[in-house]
């Protein structure tokens, strides 16, 4: 089992006064590796979008999209997959869903958060086939990401990269795209981008309210983006079907019953 950069040996600094994105998205998967403050964020959180059912439901659609899009590209082949933003480990992340498919891949988790770094022992575990690796990286310094997950990855075949829930939480970063273009520049012909990101015109009121209050309670700053701002992401790249659409809408099967409308944006795309 392969480990990409150096793991502290030293207890990770972990700030419970100030909630933190994927401690809340943890908690509203049903986990337990959250703290007050991030549950007093996610009642906050829940009330703007009309109760805890429903913000449970959009974080579980989110995941449902990533548990598709990795299966997906597991379909198209893909073996390699570089997760920014893997959040707290279980049994639907990135990781687990691709080696529990195909258990030769290679998979390298890359996320800041302290608490994700304290469990980043669980992230690591591998299939005997496969290979898995943890970064502490934030996503504001690409080329960090690049150059660590090299020592996991074969950067000449196709990579799968997700950026799911993840580049809304940059706040007011000056080049979000650059950021990206950057990661994706890096990738071979036949990769496949994998994001979503919080919509400022699917409940434009609802969302607006919701990430208000989280700006307030939260560690990072979340913005808000159309569907047209989010289609420039993948600018250069192809689209698979269904294209730019919501993460509840992507993937499902025309017979699939209807569920709570799940303010992001979603979409996968190959990388020609």
């Amino acid at each position: 089992m392969g480990e990409a950069g150096p793991r502290s040996t030293e207890p990770a600094d972990i700030d419970t006064s100030v909630a933190h994105a994927s401690r809340v998205y943890d908690f509203f998967l049903g986990g337990t590796t959250n703290f007050e403050v991030d549950r007093a964020a996610a009642g906050y959180l829940a009330d703007a979008m009309g109760g805890y059912d429903v913000a449970s439901s959009h974080v579980k659609g989110n995941r449902a999209f990533l548990v598709r899009a990795v299966q997906r590209l597991v379909d198209q082949g893909i073996r390699q997959f570089l997760d920014v933003g893997t959040g707290v480990p279980n049994d639907t992340n990135t990781l687990a869903v691709a080696q529990a498919a195909a258990p030769e891949s290679r998979v390298v988790c890359v996320d800041n958060d302290p608490v994700v770094l304290a469990h980043a022992h669980q992230l690591v575990k591998s299939t005997s086939d496969g290979d898995a690796a943890f970064i502490d990286a934030d996503l504001r310094n690409p080329r960090r990401i690049i150059e660590q997950a090299g020592e996991t990855l074969n950067f000449t075949q196709p990579i799968g990269l997700l950026l799911v829930s993840m580049v809304h939480a940059l706040g007011d970063h000056p080049d979000r795209y650059g950021l990206v273009s950057t990661l994706v520049d890096a990738l071979p012909a036949g990769s496949y981008l994998v994001m979503s990101h919080l919509a400022s015109d699917i409940t434009p009121e609802e969302t607006e309210d919701a990430i208000r209050r989280l700006n307030e309670r939260a560690a990072e700053v979340y913005v808000l983006a159309s569907a047209d701002e989010f289609t420039r992401y993948f600018d250069g790249l192809e689209l698979l079907d269904p294209g730019v659409t919501r993460v509840d809408e992507w993937g499902k099967g025309p017979d699939d019953e209807p569920e709570v409308v799940v303010p992001f944006h979603a979409g996968v795309a190959r990388k020609p």
